[in-house]
């Protein structure tokens, strides 16, 4: 007796509707930066800084579930980066700008473009070099990171009642370091290492309970210094380096010239 044949394994097409998940977070990252713009304008400073934080988590989600579910693509790195550029560049640029760069005239928001600037040379530069660099450090303070110190700004400063008060020549200055910095080529830690989950002992779990209860406590406070950590940790481990490069150069041992 003959069997039909008809029904035989095909290949099944890949279901396109998995790549819904990860792009949806990237949207929504781009709804926040959306967000944090329209409150700038409205003066809503701080909720402006709470929206761009809310995009950071919502741009380490999506790369995260992209590999997770294995839906990784070439649309999904160049919509990344859109969303990067406007959420991380064009926001914070603009919220810092409104909130204390704006007395400052052609020279203020002169500053907040270079900000958005350097953040787009950073993507682009970043989009370049994936693949071809430790994934282990970033080249240059990462463009989230950048948005997320600026928001954090706002937030310890509306935290102790200062936004009246604030200085902006102190702002521009650090508006133009964190611009410096992203495309720079200072190493910062992508903390992409599974060593640090894998291996943590009784001590550091510990430390992370307690951090996070600070956070709990007083984000503005806790999240502020968090951000100046990892920021400031970028030239000190250069510095350390370049210093240990040197001191291992005047310790290596010269080989004897003996005369012929």
């Amino acid at each position: 007796m003959k069997h039909n044949n008809t029904e035989k394994s095909i290949p099944k097409r890949p279901r396109r509707g998995i790549y819904i998940l990860p792009n949806f977070f990237t949207s929504m990252n781009i709804f926040c930066g959306f967000y944090a713009i329209i409150s700038s304008i409205n003066g809503r400073f701080t909720a402006a800084g709470v929206s761009i934080l809310i995009a950071v988590v919502f741009d380490s989600l999506d790369g995260k579930i992209a590999r997770a579910t294995n839906t990784t693509s070439k649309f999904g790195v160049e919509y990344d980066s859109l969303a990067d550029l406007i959420s991380f560049g064009l926001a914070p640029g603009l919220m810092i700008y409104l909130w204390a760069l704006k007395p400052l005239g052609r020279i203020g928001w002169l500053a907040a473009f270079l900000f958005l600037i350097c953040g787009a040379l950073r993507l682009a530069r970043f989009n370049t070099q994936t693949g071809s660099v430790d994934s282990n450090h970033f080249v240059g303070l990462p463009i989230p990171a950048g948005a997320g110190m600026n928001a954090v700004i706002v937030l310890f400063c509306h935290r102790f009642g200062m936004n009246n008060s604030v200085n902006p020549i102190l702002i521009f200055i650090i508006m133009n370091t964190l611009s410096f910095l992203m495309v720079s080529t200072i190493k910062y830690n992508s903390f992409k290492k599974p060593e640090l989950f894998k291996k943590m002992n009784f001590n550091v779990l510990v430390g992370a309970v307690i951090i996070f209860i600070f956070i709990a406590a007083e984000p503005s406070i806790a999240l502020f210094l968090m951000g100046l950590i990892y920021v400031i940790s970028g030239p000190i481990g250069s510095l350390k380096h370049l210093k240990n490069a040197k001191h291992n150069t005047t310790n290596t041992p010269k080989p004897d010239k003996k005369k012929a």
